[in-house]
């Protein structure tokens, strides 16, 4: 290893919504790498470890190498000729690249979406229908002495929840750290959470709204029928157990995951959960987060509604915000020939989307931004390699529990961020749009004058 090395104390790891921002990197200059990461979880190390700078070219068009300025302006004529542009991705990318993106989708009268709409976007749709009782991760380590974990497995999607803020770490009013918490783990499945858990529910797949609202009726002093185990699969005298823990606790707090917004009901599982713990709340302290996934998903949801008022699949075709999941969805959008052109900021969904979408994307003209090749770069016209957020750059990211963090970067990188390529595309496409309407006014000036000079 290299003796030029440097350490980078209270640095962020961005791989997941838990955003820890404890790190301690050690950074080798000469070969532009981390090559320890202190206070990571297996997940951080490996993201850690994978970041180094490679080989390619700063941006290619149709899988030439070009310039910067050439790729920008293609980009830019792209997005503007289009009738039906889409962005899509966000969650892997910083707050102030997030918000020049929502400007180019304003700017070109286009969609925009992020990953959410295929993760927790129900969560944002029940959250504008019920409303949310929520907290802070701090608060849950200081004070939750019942955690629940419901259709999700921290264990190997994040590590350090468990650690760190929600199970064995000790807080102000939970000094013995588990030893004071009861934890509560549901899901159909015995996943690698399961050991950490003192009661696991094992519902039916897909009856997690009929649980959820015999757990309401039972909060409520009403009575349930016995047979709300055919239906679901649990015994009623286990959530019995289960509504008289949650009325009974101190501080109690349920992290919940795709198990429940993407299994059947989708908005009306979290919708009714949100409505659940406000129930609670009429007993004792209690509240609810998403374990989100992505580093900055979190983030893509807060930009995306303080500019527009909706947290996802947003369309300004007709001059101003609409929110419709279904229709303005990059999935959806794609999959049934609706976009005619489209931009992928820090995501990769050709490797994941419908086989539908997958094959719109290879008959559009796509730009895709990423640090690395992937399965959508290699299918895009126009490419920009760009720095690793977190890691090159400075920037913002919101945690999970809707805390902006600062990012600290350990080394630069020869690429451009996705702020400076999306800053550049986003004044071109304003230049063009002027340009345009300019047009388009003169036109109108000249039909006026011929039409004054006939009706003389």
């Amino acid at each position: 290893m290299s003796e030029n090395t440097r350490t980078i104390k209270n640095a962020v790891c961005t791989f997941c919504g838990c955003v820890c921002d404890d790190m301690e990197l050690t950074v080798d200059l000469d070969e532009h790498r981390i090559t320890k990461a202190k206070n990571a979880c297996i997940l951080g190390r490996s993201w850690f470890s994978e970041h180094v700078i490679e080989d390619r070219p700063i941006a290619a068009i149709g899988g030439k190498e070009v310039s910067f300025e050439e790729a920008v302006e293609e980009s830019a004529q792209i997005l503007t000729k289009a009738k039906f542009p889409i962005i899509y991705g966000l969650s892997e990318a910083s707050v102030e690249a997030q918000r020049e993106a929502v400007a180019i989708a304003d700017y070109m009268r286009g969609s925009i979406d992020s990953t959410s709409s295929v993760c927790h976007g129900p969560t944002g749709m029940a959250f504008q229908g019920v409303g949310e009782s929520t907290t802070t991760l701090g608060e849950v380590k200081n004070r939750a002495d019942l955690v629940i974990f419901w259709g999700c497995n921290p264990a190997e999607a994040h590590p350090r929840l468990f650690t760190r803020y929600a199970v064995t770490t000790k807080g102000m009013f939970i000094p013995r750290g588990k030893k004071d918490r009861t934890v509560v783990l549901v899901d159909p499945r015995k996943t690698a959470s399961a050991p950490v858990a003192n009661i696991h529910i094992r519902p039916k797949p897909a009856t997690d709204f009929e649980m959820i609202w015999a757990l309401r009726a039972l909060i409520k002093g009403k009575k349930v029928n016995a047979s709300i185990e055919k239906v679901t699969g649990v015994p009623l005298e286990t959530l019995q157990d289960l509504a008289e823990r949650m009325k009974n606790c101190n501080f109690g707090v349920v992290f919940f995951g795709m198990g429940l917004t993407m299994g059947r009901g989708r908005y009306f599982n979290t919708g009714a959960l949100f409505s659940m713990v406000t129930d609670l709340n009429e007993y004792t302290h209690f509240v609810v987060k998403p374990a989100r996934g992505h580093g900055n998903v979190t983030g893509a949801d807060q930009v995306l509604t303080w500019q527009t008022g909706y947290p996802f699949g947003v369309n300004f075709n007709l001059g101003y915000p609409r929110f419709n999941p279904g229709e303005f969805t990059a999935v959806d959008n794609l999959a049934r020939d609706g976009a005619d052109a489209a931009m992928f900021i820090a995501s990769d969904p050709a490797s994941n989307f419908p086989k539908a979408a997958v094959e719109q994307m290879k008959r559009i003209p796509v730009i895709s931004l990423d640090t690395r090749r992937s399965v959508t770069s290699e299918l895009a016209y126009v490419v920009f390699s760009t720095s690793a957020w977190g890691l090159n750059e400075h920037g913002t990211a919101y945690r999970m529990d809707d805390i902006p963090i600062t990012l600290r970067p350990a080394f630069e990188s020869p690429y451009p961020s996705d702020v400076v390529i999306l800053s550049a595309i986003k004044n071109r496409v304003f230049e063009l749009n002027i340009d345009k309407r300019s047009i388009g006014m003169s036109a109108r000036s000249d039909i006026g004058k011929a039409t004054l000079h006939a009706s003389m």
